[in-house]
């Protein structure tokens, strides 16, 4: 497996948020984590890559255990992540956002270079000197995506990818994600839009109040009705 994830708990301060989260990610796989608003999404993503100081259980990382390491640690091994606030450097341009991502190539995951990602992302690739604070929220996220890349991850976690953007953009966010995996990336997209992860793919888990409650591929879970109902609509 390229990523598993054990007995995760996670608190911040007394609150606890996470419940023995449990759920692996092969090699190549696309996997949507569905959820509402306040599931526990974003908290398993920022606890998988170290930014949750309060966490225990085990990941394991193409085979190494990154249960206790630091951030810059963890995303030297590969592990991408790209957040839902997007966080690029607004002053910068497009080719300035992305040189602050570039890593060494690796042995076990594709390579990126600015030009492939302007294929990747046509809209950024017409815009590589504007600065990020003057493009669009879809172009923004793309950027962030793109800038992420150019680490050479072999696996991604990809934060709520799809809020807040035109349905264009979505699109085009869809054909992004299913290139990334024919390229290799294994993926894994945090979710609210049942329709959109439908599109990229293979297997799914549902996370309500922290815990897992469904994991399958997404024929199982559209044969599901009772379990869709109960626990992803609004």
């Amino acid at each position: 497996m390229k990523l598993t994830v054990e007995g995760l708990n996670s608190h911040y301060g007394p609150a606890h948020i996470l419940f023995d989260i449990g759920f692996e990610v092969g090699e190549g796989e696309v996997v949507a984590l569905l959820g509402r608003n306040g599931a526990g999404k974003s908290t398993t993503f920022r606890s998988i890559v170290g930014l949750v100081a309060q966490r225990s259980g085990r990941i394991m990382f193409e085979g190494k255990d990154v249960s206790v390491r630091p951030t810059h640690e963890i995303v030297r091994e590969g592990l991408g992540y790209v957040p839902e606030e997007r966080r690029i450097f607004t002053d910068l341009t497009v080719e300035e956002n992305l040189e602050v991502g570039r890593q060494p190539k690796r042995p076990n995951a594709p390579s990126w270079t600015r030009d492939k990602l302007f294929t990747l992302f046509p809209n950024l690739g017409e815009m590589k000197n504007r600065p990020g604070g003057r493009m669009s929220g879809g172009e923004q996220q793309m950027l962030t995506i793109a800038r992420t890349l150019m680490g050479n991850p072999s696996l991604v976690l990809l934060d709520e990818p799809s809020e807040g953007l035109s349905p264009k953009i979505v699109e085009q966010m869809v054909d992004a994600i299913l290139t990334m995996k024919k390229e290799g990336v294994s993926i894994v997209v945090s979710e609210q839009n049942l329709h959109f992860a439908r599109l990229i793919s293979d297997r799914a888990y549902i996370i309500e109040r922290g815990r897992i409650c469904f994991g399958g591929t997404m024929a199982e879970l559209d044969a599901r009705p009772d379990i869709r109902d109960a626990h992803l609509s609004l």
